[in-house]
């Protein structure tokens, strides 16, 4: 009895997952504004197939908000610019290969023209759909509708339903990144310990030259986690989350090519003293335990950028904070230990003093206090441009925070927001 329980916990925690993953609750809303666009285009448009409603509805419905407020009108626009260009073309001259060839150029001149960029070949496609079929005038205007149906119906969808938020899946990205490199930071620790060969070292400074792959596949993940936010009704304080994630990226990116210099720093290191060990064994180890102690701080460090909840990013602020102290007591030992090897090994210095320059310059990024200062400087930049940008808009939003803020004082509904 206790297992059938169990089990059927299990499929309810499984279904509840799949209704709020962003990628089912997609596929839905795509399907469902598609197949809503075809029973209205069967009703409104001449065409006995109208299939150019749901292919603009399907679309139409992007991950986001803001990518189908601007992909269904650049859409329509494509649509719309490539009938018009067929029928001018069927009025001139009829399907030939050297009419086509001819049509496919303008269409796709005027795609440049009206600016609409990614749908620059649906003006031709449009067009070419178009003068291909003998009804040249019913099917133009047929075509209009249905793309408008489509267009319309794939709008108000996420007007209506509001599209999901893809914040947690960046959140995940971003920690997945911090643990990459802390376990590229612990293995380095290991190795440099001890009396790690030319070859070892070299492979670790490959390894750190990837992590820009990550990086890559990382800022996607983000930047679709900033369209879902922008214009979405179901977030508040959107602008916060997009400026905490994106500057948290931007620490991160950097500390992976700050230790990318480490990783070469070491292998410089390694051909300079080879067959010896890098460092003495009692500065090994605290090169060992200062990495270690700086890997768990840039863990520390993405879960804080990602946590949304007040209480949960006052402890991750607290546990960074301690690790990066603790850090910073190793660190001043190990400086102490480098500057002895450096007055022992004078041709060597400059390797020793690039390895405490650039443990010191990961530690300076991950500071809190430097953080905040960044985090504050990019929100004013961002506000300053969106004000040069939209300026009603702006006074708008700003208007009707203060009169939120004001209702909420009223009602005792105040609250700390992170």
């Amino acid at each position: 009895m206790r297992d059938v329980r169990e089990r059927t916990e299990s499929l309810e925690r499984l279904v509840k997952k799949q209704r709020r993953d962003p990628v089912v609750v997609q596929t839905l809303r795509s399907a469902a504004a598609a197949t809503i666009a075809y029973v209205i285009a069967l009703r409104l448009s001449p065409e006995q197939l109208p299939l150019t409603a749901p292919l603009t509805a399907l679309l139409v419905v992007q991950v986001t908000l803001y990518a189908t407020l601007t992909n269904g009108i650049r859409r329509v626009n494509s649509v719309v610019a490539g009938v018009l260009v067929a029928i001018a073309f069927s009025l001139l001259v009829g399907l030939t290969w050297w009419s086509l060839a001819l049509l496919i150029l303008a269409a796709l001149a005027v795609g440049h023209l009206v600016r609409v960029d990614e749908y620059v070949p649906e003006v031709a496609i449009s067009a070419m759909l178009v003068l291909g079929v003998t009804t040249v005038g019913d099917t133009a205007w047929a075509r209009v509708v249905e793309t408008l149906i489509g267009a319309v119906v794939g709008l108000g969808f996420n007007l209506l339903l509001a599209p999901p938020v893809w914040v947690d899946q960046a959140g995940e990205s971003i920690e997945g990144l911090a643990r990459r490199l802390r376990q590229l930071m612990l293995s380095m620790g290991e190795e440099v310990a001890g009396r790690p060969p030319v070859e070892q070292t070299a492979a670790r400074l490959h390894e750190a030259r990837r992590l820009d792959h990550d990086i890559v596949e990382v800022d996607a993940a983000l930047r679709q986690a900033e369209d879902s936010l922008r214009l979405n009704p179901r977030v508040r304080e959107g602008l916060l989350h997009r400026v905490v994630l994106r500057t948290g990226l931007d620490t991160l990116e950097i500390c992976t090519v700050v230790l990318r210099v480490l990783a070469r720093s070491f292998t410089d290191l390694a051909k300079e003293r080879d067959p010896e060990p890098l460092f003495t064994p009692p500065t090994g180890a605290a090169v060992e335990q200062l990495l270690a102690e700086i890997a768990d701080a840039v863990v520390s460090f993405a879960v804080l950028v990602t946590t949304s909840v007040s209480a949960n990013a006052e402890s991750a602020e607290a546990r960074l904070a301690a690790e990066l102290q603790t850090a910073a007591a190793t660190r001043d030992k190990l400086a102490q230990l480098l500057r002895e090897e450096a007055e022992r090994e004078t041709r060597h210095w400059q390797l020793f003093g690039a390895v405490l320059t650039e443990v010191n310059r990961i530690l300076d990024e991950l500071d809190t206090e430097n953080r905040t200062r960044r985090l504050l400087e990019e929100l004013d930049r961002v506000s300053q441009e969106q004000r040069a940008r939209m300026p009603r808009l702006t006074r708008l939003r700003e208007r009707l925070g203060v009169q939120e803020q004001l209702w909420r004082n009223r009602t005792g509904m105040g609250g700390r927001f992170r």
